[in-house]
């Protein structure tokens, strides 16, 4: 089994991948048998990520012990990277595979310094070309919205990067006294008839505009491409965008597994 572990600075999710079912460039979660996801907590010491991965292995019956042959990682959170290598050495006994440089990800990257590129980047991008190939752009909703462009000869491009949705909330609220935290739903019209309504519109159709804004502009660059969406508030901002093509939500998981069998 390989564990396929994404951090992110709001959220970590965890894949369990059975590696018997080989990955191709048509499903990305071909061999995934579960995922978890959880709050990103740099505290956390290896022992307690070894408890926590045990309990969710557990809830199939498996050990880490003897079930687990290999770990892929992506971590934008250096604390967590060292506590998930150790986590490794101790509780598995072998070494993880953690994206960064010196891995192989089968991507050139033209960046000015390929090495300020985040790894969770670089695996959705590993994964969208191997479902879609080129040219494409990866949408990433999570604490930032990033946008990442693969080129035609599977290339990293470069991107963009925006406040995330969540940030751009946290912000507003704090700075607008007469303004109260709204849950983050899909708003009944794009004209808000109240003031939690008025925000809800703002966020979801306004997020929504921007990619479309800025997808036209990066396929000015590059001509046509297609879209893929991933992330966590993915689901409720994709949906209520034009250039969005495809949502696939295990993007980064699969990139990693690409990457793990890359590397091993």
């Amino acid at each position: 089994m390989l564990l396929a572990i994404d951090t992110g600075n709001t959220q970590t999710v965890v894949g369990l991948y059975d590696q018997s079912h080989e990955p191709n460039g048509r499903k990305a979660d071909s061999g995934l048998i579960d995922h978890w996801r959880v709050a990103t907590n740099a505290e956390r010491t290896e022992d307690e990520y070894a408890l926590m991965v045990q309990e969710f292995l557990a809830f199939h019956g498996l050990s880490m012990r003897e079930d687990v042959d290999g770990l892929a990682i992506s971590s934008g959170v250096p604390a967590v990277t060292v506590a998930l290598r150790a986590m490794a050495r101790r509780y598995l006994g072998f070494d993880a595979v953690v994206l960064g440089p010196g891995v192989r990800s089968g991507m050139p990257v033209l960046y000015d310094n390929p090495h300020e590129v985040g790894a969770d980047r670089i695996a959705n991008a590993v994964g969208a070309h191997d479902l879609y190939g080129g040219p494409a752009i990866v949408v990433d909703f999570g604490t930032a919205t990033t946008f990442d462009v693969i080129s035609s000869a599977g290339e990293y491009m470069g991107g963009a990067i925006i406040p995330g949705v969540e940030i751009s909330m946290e912000a507003l609220f704090q700075r607008a006294a007469l303004l109260r935290r709204v849950e983050l739903v899909e708003p009944r019209s794009v004209i808000g008839r109240n003031t939690m309504e008025s925000v809800q519109s703002g966020v979801v159709y306004g997020y929504a505009s921007l990619v479309d804004g800025m997808v036209a502009r990066i396929e000015d660059e590059i001509g046509e491409a297609v879209v893929i969406a991933t992330g966590g508030l993915a689901p409720l901002i994709a949906p209520h965008t034009r250039a969005v093509d495809r949502h696939e939500p295990w993007l980064t998981l699969h990139g990693l597994r690409l990457v793990y069998e890359m590397n091993t």
